[in-house]
């Protein structure tokens, strides 16, 4: 796969990445079900064999069982080590409960533990996963905390998730970003009016996620299959996946497989393909839980949508709007 600069980083990156959310399993409130680890295992070894040099996970994916099996999965590769990305500043209590704490000697802590769960010595990007709440002073503690880890030689560079314009300027005064992780689909193009924008100016780094909007751009979700849906599936309850949402996204779902049909792809790389378009775009976070699923998704970098196609799905979304 080609390779992109990422940010201000000596990080090459493709612009598909394995995304380890789903992979931590059932158990905690951002779950999207049981999941087998051995599964996992083979859905990470597969993306690195076709050519995906890093995956992205976080700490509270899974309650630290992400993490864990991302390590699994890195000892019993014989290749190349790829990057490894994965986040801070949630935490949870012994009932699962999640919460922001973003203080200095709490950021220390994860990053041990993150380390020790993913037998790594140093952490390739290291990011807030979320901000904490506006105007609060906890911005710039955690910001100097990973800022000291990194002159320490504990992480490489520094990341910030789902921050706004304002948020990343408060940031950078501290010290550089390298990158922004937010979500990005046709379905959620929020961050195309200031944010991207702003990031492609800065010179930071983007790399995407959700951009097959949770599982709904992928061509295999049917409203059966949402019905099915266990309830401790996070996206059960969530308005992408009801109506009057649900219908449209659908609709949209078969115009994506149009163009798929024409390139022989599957719906979810032509999804993928729209969003690494974006100039300000380094790279898409794609998740598979299994072996198949990564060889449906994981060669969507190298799939190119022509003007005329670009133009159907956005005469398609303006009159849906």
């Amino acid at each position: 796969m080609q390779t992109r600069a990422l940010g201000n980083s000596d990080l090459k990156i493709t612009p598909v990445g394995y995304g380890a959310w789903a992979i931590g399993g059932a158990g905690w409130q951002f779950a999207w079900g049981a999941q087998n680890d051995d599964d996992s295992i083979a859905a990470i070894h597969r993306a690195l064999e076709l050519g995906v040099n890093w995956i992205d996970t976080a700490a509270i994916y899974g309650l630290g069982h992400s993490e864990e099996i991302v390590g699994r999965a890195l000892k019993s590769w014989s290749g190349p080590r790829p990057y490894v990305f994965t986040k801070c500043g949630l935490r949870w209590d012994a009932q699962g409960n999640v919460q922001k704490v973003l203080t200095r000697d709490s950021i220390r802590r994860e990053t041990e533990d993150s380390l020790r769960r993913l037998s790594l010595d140093v952490i390739d990007l290291y990011q807030i996963h979320w901000p904490p709440d506006p105007d609060s002073p906890a911005l710039e503690e955690a910001w100097s905390t990973l800022a000291d880890l990194k002159r320490e030689g504990k992480v490489r560079y520094l990341g910030v998730s789902n921050f706004d314009v304002g948020q990343m300027k408060r940031a950078k005064k501290i010290a550089p970003i390298t990158s922004l992780q937010p979500p990005y689909s046709l379905i959620h193009r929020e961050v195309e009016e200031d944010i991207l924008p702003y990031c492609l100016r800065e010179g930071i780094g983007v790399i995407v996620y959700s951009p097959m909007a949770s599982g709904l751009l992928t061509g295999s979700m049917t409203r059966e299959r949402i019905s099915k849906m266990p309830n401790n599936d996070w996206r059960k309850g969530h308005p992408d996946f009801a109506e009057p949402n649900l219908s449209r996204n659908l609709e949209l779902v078969e115009r994506l497989r149009e163009i798929a049909t024409r390139h022989h792809r599957s719906v979810g790389e032509v999804a993928i393909a729209w969003v690494l378009r974006n100039p300000a775009v380094t790279g898409a976070i794609v998740g598979a839980r299994n072996a198949r699923q990564a060889e449906g998704v994981m060669r969507a970098g190298d799939l190119r949508l022509n003007d005329k196609e670009v133009n159907e799905i956005e005469d398609f979304l303006a009159e849906a709007a």
